[in-house]
């Protein structure tokens, strides 16, 4: 079977600054797979590479067995791949249901009139299933706040709604816990493992909270100056040498 996500001596650099070196790395079909490394480590670049915001100098980058480079971010995201940002990205001017309508029509102008629309033909199982993805992320009570106003933790929960609501088959997740409390942290990790529990779905983590890489990840590569320097259970990497020289400064 081929892996969801095959990456083969990617390289990418900034003017003189090599910030990926020749990196290979496979990320199997439903698998929970983590990428961590220290600030400047290439990460960042390595997932604006995936979603086509960078183009790679060198190497190639398949997702079921197709290539991804050369291909604009909305083109990726229609063969199944959709980014969680460190940022949530939502309209904060919208209600949470309007929100989550945008992915349903591909814009934010001119689809909101909600009550017209469940009269139209067509329209109504567009809103059911938006209704219903409110229902599976326990934001239905929610549906006409204003999603400015929510917690850091309900956007992102409405930011990965609307990313499900578009059915990938590879979630990318840029620091999903940043800049929240830990309730709302054990949360989201509660909701990621929930969603893997029941959709066949990838996700590929990018995480500096180890206790969310930890809870998380059935697999996770260790990057260093844009190259792997460990690949290997969570279990095994907590105590490998070469990783805790690279996070701690102990020799191996």
């Amino acid at each position: 079977m081929k892996p969801a996500l095959e990456l083969d001596d990617l390289c990418k650099s900034f003017g003189k600054s090599e910030i990926i070196r020749g990196l290979n790395l496979k990320v199997e079909k439903g698998e929970r797979h983590a990428i961590i490394g220290p600030n400047g480590a290439g990460k960042s670049t390595l997932l604006n590479c995936l979603v086509g915001k960078l183009i790679p100098d060198t190497g190639s980058v398949m997702f079921d067995g197709k290539s991804v480079l050369g291909r604009k971010p909305h083109q990726i995201n229609q063969m199944g791949i959709s980014r969680v940002f460190q940022t949530p990205e939502i309209f904060g001017d919208l209600t949470v249901m309007e929100n989550m309508l945008i992915p349903c029509f591909g814009k934010r102008d001119g689809a909101f009139e909600l009550n017209a629309m469940a009269s139209i033909d067509g329209q109504k199982d567009v809103i059911e299933k938006a209704e219903a993805m409110l229902v599976d992320m326990n934001m239905a009570h929610k549906r006409h706040d204003h999603s400015g106003s929510l917690s850091r933790g309900d956007k992102r929960r409405l930011e990965i709604g609307m990313c499900l609501i578009q059915e990938p088959r590879l979630l990318l997740l840029d620091e999903p816990t940043a800049g929240m409390a830990r309730a709302d942290t054990n949360n989201t990790i509660d909701l990621l493992k929930s969603i893997k529990a029941s959709r066949d779905i990838t996700m590929v983590i990018i995480e500096h909270d180890m206790h969310v890489v930890f809870s998380l990840a059935e697999r996770i590569t260790v990057l260093a100056q844009g190259t792997p320097l460990v690949e290997d259970t969570p279990e095994k990497i907590k105590g490998h040498p070469k990783v805790k020289e690279a996070y701690l400064g102990e020799a191996a």
